[in-house]
């Protein structure tokens, strides 16, 4: 586990509750459960491009570098059903990390996704990490906004007019 993160119930504006903890090798089959749960604008808003299946290999890759090379959290009802997730991974530069977040639709705009990220900026920044970064989609604007509202500046990608790059200095949060 990532040292310093403690596990956490949240309640959510339509008053269910579910519990934040940080990712485990063991949750491949309900991370793989979660994205087949995702509709298809929902995964081409994550992805970036139209997904129909997961990238096991590129999913156990990643699993299997936390929490050495980062940080992920699961959002779960029950002990198993992933509704949300969030990492940041730290990629070549190691004051630097890319961020990643989904949220199952019918857990969308119920502050899950802001609480998913405030979580993450906390953990990185005690990491010592200075940048935070991703890679949104121009349209998916409830991201958009909410990185926005979490103070992220937000460019165009200068390789991808469709892609904004939303960038957080963790010593100014």
């Amino acid at each position: 586990m990532d040292a310093g993160f403690t596990d956490f119930d949240l309640g959510l504006r339509d008053g269910r509750i579910v519990h934040i903890r940080a990712m485990r090798t063991s949750d491949e089959a309900a991370l793989l459960k979660a994205f087949d749960q995702l509709d298809p604008d929902a995964r081409y808003m994550r992805f970036m491009r139209v997904v129909g299946e997961p990238n096991i290999e590129r999913l156990r890759k990643a699993l299997a570098s936390l929490p050495e090379n980062g940080l992920g959290l699961v959002a779960t009802v029950g002990e198993t059903d992933v509704v949300g997730s969030a990492t940041y991974l730290i990629g070549n530069n190691p004051t630097s990390c890319e961020f990643a977040t989904t949220v199952v639709g019918e857990y969308g705009g119920l502050g899950l996704g802001r609480t998913l990220m405030t979580t993450l900026i906390t953990a990185a920044k005690r990491r010592g990490l200075h940048e935070m970064e991703g890679f949104v989609l121009a349209k998916n604007k409830p991201m958009l906004r909410l990185a926005a509202r979490l103070g992220f500046s937000i460019a165009p990608d200068p390789d991808d007019p469709a892609v904004r790059i939303c960038r957080l200095h963790l010593a100014d949060h």
